[in-house]
């Protein structure tokens, strides 16, 4: 009898999943150490969100086995995979977001007593919060709570059903730098107490920064696992890809007229609370004007505004000398605005409608695709053919629902369908969140592209070295507030770090 191998946390064997008759998943083998941090690396469709969600008993493979501690489990319902030990936390939370910290813990929990009051409830959360390392307040509601902070929710949640294998999908998608710090240190923390974390992401310097084995698949099959130690994002890249590419930006003097302009711009979140206060900015033709700052600090709201998305409670917005400040969507549409929205799924798409209704959502008006009461279904059938073919949207068909395709594919098929609006002005927030090096690097050759073509472009992200490649000049916010503007030649990194921190130039500048 061959004696069960207790080195290995969770052992994926032969594990294959088809969809449609396409191959998501080709024979992958995957094995992980107990006590590591094991990073998951692909591009946009290449397995890592279906293998762990084999794992995680979310779907169910066509072939293969799953093995935990050396014994093998069979795995084909979420909780049979916590009853093996094994707990995901997806990128999108499933908490209620009306119900406290400690309610959502409790929620679903096989262990929660029958009759049990709010102080029971607090005083068991804060006993496993002390257990685990990780603390939120357990009497504030979910959407009082930061990003960060609800991802401790998920994890706590994860954690106390008795999963010894956290999976974390993409968990860095959302948080500021600080946040991931902070992350990092529980995944550690969590990995010395005998834990094992499988750690899914695109931003290849956090995985060589936290993780100690990476695997790498590519097109549905096991490419290559190999130590962190020594391994170079350009190395991750290319075992990713299967290609070696870098985005090269050429930054120019900004000599063009001006498209945009804010003057006075205040308004409000959807709390009721300040967002923006007087806003003053101005972008020209051909340039990419980066947006920096902490999320949460009025960048969603400012991309809202001059959308039409959102109201202003003062202040003007114009475009091309067109006042659009509480205008209609369709009217800033018609001056060539478009919006690569920070929410791709709730926003961007609709999930439940075709890739072709998806490419026609924001064209369907206009000449060529309708004669403004019926469409010429033969028209948009070539049009979003088109689109899907030059924004390399990886699709069965595009008839298929939208919301089936990977996160990746999703953010292509938008950002490419609102370049093609963007003929003064593109808002793109964001717009790389979640994409792998290849297709980030595709939507930022997109926003390039806008840009060279005469538009001017609103890159919004609080990834600051992306916003340091993509500008031609860069504006920090700070609470709704403009802190300073900078020439992207002129720009140093640290200040505009103290500036998104909340000071001003002068004292930034002082540093």
């Amino acid at each position: 009898m061959i004696e069960p191998d207790h080195s290995y946390a969770v052992e994926a064997r032969g594990i294959s999943k088809y969809f449609g008759g396409v191959a998501a998943l080709d024979g992958v083998d995957f094995k992980v150490h107990w006590g590591e941090v094991h990073a998951l690396l692909g591009e946009n469709g290449a397995g890592k969100t279906t293998l762990s969600n084999i794992l995680a008993g979310i779907y169910r493979a066509d072939s293969g086995e799953i093995a935990v501690d050396g014994l093998t489990h069979e795995v084909r319902t979420p909780a049979q995979a916590i009853e093996a030990g094994i707990g995901m936390v997806h990128q999108h939370f499933k908490l209620v977001e009306t119900m406290t910290v400690a309610e959502n813990v409790h929620l679903g929990w096989p262990d929660t007593p029958t009759l049990v009051s709010q102080r029971v409830l607090v005083d068991r959360t804060n006993h496993l919060m002390e257990e685990i390392g990780l603390h939120v307040d357990p009497t504030a509601k979910v959407w009082q709570l930061s990003v960060g902070e609800q991802q401790r929710v998920e994890i706590l949640r994860v954690l106390a059903r008795g999963a010894q294998i956290l999976i974390l999908d993409e968990p860095t998608a959302v948080l500021t730098s600080h946040e991931a710090r902070d992350l990092f240190k529980v995944m550690r923390d969590l990995v010395s107490g005998g834990r094992t974390v499988i750690f899914i992401s695109h931003k290849l310097n956090e995985v060589l920064e936290v993780s100690d084995q990476i695997t790498v698949l590519r097109d549905g099959v096991h490419e290559v696992t190999r130590s962190a130690e020594g391994a170079t994002p350009r190395e991750l890249a290319r075992l990713m890809t299967g290609e070696e590419r870098t985005l090269e930006v050429e930054h120019r003097e900004i000599t063009g007229e001006t498209v945009l302009q804010l003057e006075g711009v205040t308004a409000s979140n959807d709390r009721g609370v300040v967002a923006l206060s007087s806003v003053d900015l101005v972008a020209r033709s051909g340039e990419i004007l980066g947006i920096a700052g902490v999320s949460g600090n009025g960048q969603t709201e400012l991309a809202e505004v001059i959308s039409a998305m959102r109201r202003v409670d003062g202040g003007t917005i114009t475009v091309d000398g067109e006042d659009v400040a509480n205008g209609l969507v369709r009217k800033v549409t018609d001056l060539g605005v478009g919006h690569i929205p920070e929410d791709r799924i709730g926003v961007g798409i609709v999930g439940s409608a075709s890739v072709k209704d998806n490419a026609v959502l924001r064209h369907y008006w206009t000449e060529g695709l309708s004669s403004g009461v019926t469409l010429f279904r033969q028209a948009v059938v070539d049009f979003a053919t088109r689109l899907v073919e030059v924004a390399r949207v990886q699709t069965r068909s595009i008839t298929a629902t939208a919301g089936q395709m990977s996160g990746g594919n999703q953010q292509r098929l938008v950002a490419r369908r609102e370049a093609l609006l963007a003929t003064r002005v593109l808002i793109a927030v964001h717009p790389t969140r979640g994409l792998d090096v290849l297709a980030a690097q595709e939507v930022q050759t997109a926003v390039i592209g806008q840009r060279d073509r005469g538009a001017a472009v609103l890159f919004i992200s609080d990834d600051l070295d992306e916003v340091l490649l993509m500008s031609d000049r860069i504006a920090v916010m700070y609470e709704g507030r403009i802190m300073g503007i900078f020439d992207r030649v002129d720009a140093d990194r640290e200040a505009i770090g103290l500036m998104m921190g909340g000071h001003t130039l002068e004292e930034a500048m002082a540093k």
